[in-house]
This record gives structure tokens, sequence and C-alpha cells, in this order.
């Protein structure tokens, strides 16, 4: 699962690989400086997915949605797993 820090360096890296300020991405995608920066210094506990959407955007980057825990075990299945190989 992606969390907000991740986000957050993510949108940082690609920003600087384009040559953009903060201020220039902002403008860009319609948000304040302040939101480019707590989402980019991981101070940003939320932020609406129309910001967010409009930030990618402007970076050429897309959030996907997928099934969560694809391929991986759920706390259920280790637990059973764990009880059969210590019964």
């Amino acid at each position: 699962m992606l969390d907000m820090p991740t986000l957050g360096q993510t949108i940082a890296t690609e920003r600087r690989r384009l040559g953009l300020t903060q201020l220039e991405l902002s403008r860009r995608a319609g948000v304040s400086r302040a939101t480019i920066s707590a989402l980019e210094g991981t101070t940003a506990a939320e932020l609406g997915f129309v910001k967010v959407t409009r930030i990618l955007a402007v970076l050429g980057l897309a959030l996907r949605v997928g099934t969560a825990n694809a391929g991986r075990p759920t706390l259920e299945e280790l637990q059973a797993e764990d009880r059969e190989t210590t019964a």
C-alpha cells in the first residue's frame, strides 16, 4: 500500500527530475506551494484525491488501483500456518 511519505518522496523526485520548483508545480497543479512542501516533507497527514491527481498529472504520473495484498498472505493465513507448524 502506498503511504503519504512514499508518495511525497516520489513527487519530489519527479519534480526535481523535471526541473520544476515547488512553486512552479503548485501553480501548474492549482494547489498551494505549502501543500507541495507539506507533501514532499512528509508532514501532510491527508490530502484530497483531486489535489493528488492534479499534482500527479502535472508530473506525468498516475495512481493505479489494484487488489490489496495481491499474492500476499493475510494475517489469518499466517496465523493458521504458524499453528500448523507448531502443532
